[in-house]
């Protein structure tokens, strides 16, 4: 597999304050990765400095060898590199299926084919598509935050904390569709703080702490490894 984006020592900062200290990664074509690490590790700020919502002070980031952290951050979703954030920011007094038609902004001319795929993909958005998004429950929002984020037709889907304030059930559901889309060849760069469930998804993962990598590697090795059981699955 190809390396479809890769990250080499970017350094993010808000003001003198430096968050993201040098990171490099690679995610590959098709492929599932995870960026785990406790809150405040600067996952989030990495995320959006690679989706262009904030800007790096130094390093890169290429998609197929192209530099993209120039662009500006619309250019980007047109490149296909969609980033759904931790807070879903969705339009709580539109319907479900005026959110997801924003979401198609960027590729505007597929909406109607990509509507069909996330309302069969979220047969539970498809029941609630005329309702307000701010009525729906947390697990439903997450469904069409990512949806609003696959009617862009994303090459990759950057995902920021998917589980957070989640019920069991809507974590369960969200990683059975992740694994559809997986299995149909979209590439997913997740972040996470249920371990467990990023590991299991993912074949490669990124331990972040403090702004920097600490550890990386298979994520079943990871899964194993002494250092992160005891910092993130509670085994002495």
């Amino acid at each position: 597999m190809s390396a479809l984006v890769e990250v080499a020592e970017l350094e993010v900062a808000y003001g003198d304050i430096a968050v993201v200290k040098g990171v490099s990664l690679e995610v590959r074509e098709g492929e599932a990765v995870a960026v785990i690490g406790p809150n405040g590790a600067g996952k989030t700020t990495l995320f959006k400095a690679i989706a262009g919502v904030v800007r790096s002070r130094r390093g890169a980031v290429r998609l197929h060898g192209e530099r993209i952290d120039a662009l500006r951050h619309y250019e980007i979703v047109r490149r296909g590199v969609v980033y759904v954030p931790a807070e879903r920011e969705l339009f709580p007094q539109m319907s479900v299926l005026e959110n997801l038609e924003l979401g198609a902004y960027a590729s505007y001319a597929s909406r109607s084919e990509r509507m069909r795929f996330v309302l069969d993909l979220f047969p539970r958005l498809r029941e609630r598509r005329k309702q307000l998004a701010g009525t729906l429950s947390g697990g439903e929002q997450q469904m069409l935050a990512i949806g609003r984020g696959l009617m862009a037709r994303p090459r990759i889907l950057l995902l920021d904390e998917p589980s957070t304030g989640l019920a069991p059930f809507f974590v369960k559901e969200m990683y059975r569709q992740l694994a559809r889309l997986k299995q149909e060849g979209l590439t997913i760069l997740l972040a996470e703080q249920q371990v467990p469930h990023a590991l299991a998804f993912t074949e490669r993962a990124y331990v972040l702490e403090n702004g920097r990598i600490r550890l990386s590697g298979a994520s079943r090795d990871l899964l194993g490894d002494p250092e992160v059981q005891r910092s993130y699955l509670g085994v002495a």
